[in-house]
């Protein structure tokens, strides 16, 4: 008798530890921590230019947005960052209105090198100001036909390795690169990442030394995905507006890596949802709460917000019953208000809620969460049989509008 079966059933987790591994071979995000930083540093340095625009989509642009967003205001940076990033033309109009385009450097970023957003608000700028190697900066693939143009116009060029997907790149020039002009310490956030590698692959498995980040991960992703029938939809409830690039960054990586059609031709995905405490308190809570129970929640608080503003001691008439404000920082009351949120979701006893604290606002912190959740991504994609790196989905909706752009002309 012979016997050939194509059942798959749940992979251990000593198996995806396994095979994470063996695809840090190939797939280059793994590994960006561990780069030399020294050509970015040195290119920063030469930066004459006063503002950095960013130009590009998705990948190319969140990371970046989610880190800046988060430490601009605790940095004496130098040099102010703009994202251009939405063919939506008042967007384009308002932001370059308060942009002194002749003290600008751009930063061209495109994967493929030929993203239709990216390339045509490259173009209008192109009609505004004269875009040569004393003010525009590419970074793309080096066999892309933009670093063709960029060659062409001796403009400086940067690489994105071929085995680093966009949403998975801020770790690379794409992210490094304008961060470093504009001042930020880069060493620091390859730091914050590569501590949060080292704990993950800090040894082989064995069942004497289990590491926790290693086992926390491993835990959270096969729940994720065994429960993925009743609980389809993950929140994370950030409690700094600081973190509202990250959220947006992780509704990119979470979205375009899992939603995917599995090796048994069935469709998958986990819905990403991204908000902020406390302003969503009065919103989103109530769903959370009283709503469907289809629903994960990642609480992420800021355990130092290196910000001494006070509730002053000021009391108003009619409202004396409120004066145990007064004197209270506004740093913690928001951490009360994160824990507040945080008892009433664990009250109910059936909503499954995980809490992630960060140390402070600094570059290491918000490395290490963002290198931390491209790990998640990766788990999760290896217990639901994904391709996590591809995004077909996304790929035929550019098809269909080069072909339809393509037949107007």
């Amino acid at each position: 008798m012979t016997y050939e079966h194509n059942f798959n059933p749940t992979i251990s987790d000593k198996d995806v530890f396994t095979q994470i591994v063996k695809e840090k071979e190939d797939i280059g995000y793994y590994n960006l921590p561990f780069q030399d930083t020294t050509a970015f540093k040195e290119y920063a340095k030469e930066v004459k230019q006063t503002n950095v625009v960013v130009i590009g989509i998705g990948g190319s642009s969140l990371g970046t947005y989610a880190i800046y967003k988060y430490l601009k205001h605790s940095r004496d940076l130098h040099k102010k960052l703009f994202f251009l990033e939405t063919t939506d033309p008042i967007d384009i109009k308002s932001k370059l209105e308060n942009i002194d385009l002749e003290d600008t450097l751009f930063v061209v970023i495109s994967k493929s090198g030929t993203t239709v957003e990216t390339v045509s608000i490259f173009k209008y700028i192109n009609s505004l100001v004269t875009c040569d190697a004393s003010n525009t900066v590419v970074i793309t693939e080096y066999d892309s036909k933009l670093n063709a143009y960029a060659k062409i116009h001796r403009m400086k060029r940067f690489e994105i390795p071929k085995n680093v997907g966009g949403r998975f790149s801020v770790f690379s020039a794409v992210g490094l690169l304008p961060l470093a002009i504009v001042g930020i310490d880069i060493d620091e956030l390859l730091r914050g990442a590569q501590e949060t590698h080292n704990d993950f692959f800090g040894g082989m498995w064995s069942e004497s030394k289990k590491l926790e980040t290693n086992q926390r991960l491993l835990k959270k992703a096969r729940f994720l995905v065994e429960y993925k029938n009743s609980f389809n939809i993950n929140v994370v409830f950030s409690y700094s507006s600081r973190l509202e690039g990250f959220n947006k960054w992780y509704i990119q990586l979470w979205g375009e890596s899992l939603g995917k059609i599995d090796i048994n031709n069935t469709h998958q995905g986990l819905t990403p949802v991204g908000i902020i405490g406390p302003i969503d308190q009065h919103s989103f809570l109530q769903l959370i709460i009283q709503g469907r129970r289809d629903k994960t929640v990642t609480v992420i608080k800021v355990e130092n917000f290196d910000n001494d503003l006070k509730i002053p001691a000021v009391t108003l008439d009619g409202l004396e019953e409120l004066d145990y404000l007064n004197n209270l920082e506004f740093s913690s009351l928001i951490k009360s208000q994160a824990d507040a949120t945080i008892e009433s979701i664990n009250a109910v006893g059936d909503i499954p809620c995980d809490v992630i604290s960060i140390d402070g606002v600094c570059e290491s912190s918000i490395a290490s969460l963002m290198y931390e959740y491209e790990l998640l991504t990766s788990l999760v994609g290896k217990f639901m049989y994904i391709n996590t790196y591809d995004q077909p989905g996304v790929e035929s909706g550019k098809i269909i509008l080069k072909k339809n752009l393509g037949n107007k002309i």
